[in-house]
């Protein structure tokens, strides 16, 4: 008769769909009940996705059926799956398919924020969502060759364009539909145009979360995001020293302005880990943002120290928190995932996501400009 242990030991070799390491190794066990050949497996895990859970299921019962079980129960808790909001709700929303878009932005460019962007679009992928990721860096796209797709050309389907597959994500960027190198000096309109092209003209599927990579600083690319979208959270990306600092608390305001929930702060190169000892040493300082999160009543997603896997992984498209999830930057990548998720879902269950109150007024003025209307939810 199987025992407890012998069961825990079987549960070993099932994998946490997406990864390496088991759901034993994750601390997914809570519980294990046995009476004779019934046993009832208790798990609780960070992914809200059916087909997760669905996936564990058959790879326990499968696993537990080599021991002679015949009943064999798989009790699974999860974080409830967030309600899309309808249009009504949201404001104005031209690409509906897409339940919650997150975006990603710093004061100034060299952070890191397309590093950041795509290894936090690939751990959510990971963790069982539906993902999109869209390089909206007008000026410097260089999410192509970050997730192994730049010299691709794309494919149209009707009048639409149909985006890269890549590590469970759906990508699309600027720099796949311009030519290579080629500089875009673009100002005001056509800047506005282009995003609103990258959200409509993009077959985009039905995705949990669209991650979009913003131009650095706080211009009419973010305004026009905004006012296009219902924008679930906003992340902003710095590095440990104060010039970046001040750089941040603009795009941190930019958030508030926009009435954009803020899921966090990602400090990048908050360390360096030392390949051969790993040892991790602060170069740069670290912890600065800590009071920078206080200061705009939110928190540090994650600090990223140097490690030469993220540099390898972003020049030859292979992103750290997939081939190297066990890393310290994996590690803090995945669970800076699951913290943007959680306050996705808070956000979408106190109806904090609108872009209502900063539509364009009827005269043609910006909601967000100083002129704006009184009523307007920018003019604070």
């Amino acid at each position: 008769m199987a025992t407890v242990d012998d069961i825990k030991e079987k549960l070993k070799s099932v994998s946490y769909p997406g990864f390496t390491k088991s759901i034993v190794d994750f601390g997914f066990v809570k519980n294990v009940e046995v009476n004779g050949n019934d046993v009832s497996v208790h798990l609780e895990i960070t992914s809200s996705a059916p087909e997760v859970e669905n996936s564990l299921k058959e790879d326990i019962t499968k696993e537990l059926k080599v021991l002679g079980l015949d009943n064999i129960q798989v009790v699974v808790k999860k974080p409830e799956a967030p309600k899309q909001q309808s249009n009504s709700v949201s404001g104005k929303n031209i690409a509906p398919q897409v339940a919650n878009f997150v975006m990603v932005s710093s004061g100034k460019g060299g952070v890191g924020k397309s590093t950041t962007s795509v290894n936090i679009a690939v751990a959510l992928a990971m963790q069982g969502k539906k993902v999109g990721l869209l390089d909206a860096d007008i000026y410097g796209p260089n999410i192509p060759r970050m997730v192994g797709v730049d010299g691709q050309e794309p494919q149209l389907e009707g009048n639409k364009v149909i985006p890269f597959k890549a590590y469970g994500v759906e990508i699309m960027s600027m720099g796949s539909l311009v030519e290579q190198g080629q500089a875009l000096m673009w100002r005001g309109a056509m800047v506005m145009k282009a995003i609103t092209q990258l959200l409509q003209d993009i077959a985009w599927g039905k995705l949990d979360v669209l991650v979009i990579d913003m131009p650095p600083g706080t211009g009419d690319a973010q305004l026009t995001l905004a006012q296009s979208v219902p924008v679930a959270a906003g992340i902003n990306v710095t590095t440990p020293q104060h010039v970046a600092l001040d750089d941040s608390r603009r795009s941190l305001e930019m958030f508030s302005k926009l009435n954009i929930p803020v899921a966090g702060i990602i400090e990048n190169m908050s360390g360096f880990v030392c390949p051969n000892c790993q040892t991790e040493s602060d170069i740069f300082g670290s912890g600065t943002c800590e009071d920078l999160a206080k200061e705009y009543n939110t928190q540090v997603l994650a600090s990223i120290p140097i490690e030469p896997s993220i540099r390898v992984g972003g020049d030859e498209g292979k992103p750290v928190v997939y081939f190297h999830p066990d890393s310290a930057s994996g590690k803090r990548y995945l669970r800076a995932a699951e913290m943007l998720w959680e306050n996705i879902q808070e956000s979408n269950a106190s109806g904090a996501i609108s872009n209502e109150s900063i539509q364009p007024t009827t005269n043609g003025v910006s909601a967000c400009s100083t002129a704006a209307a009184p009523k307007s939810g920018c003019s604070h």
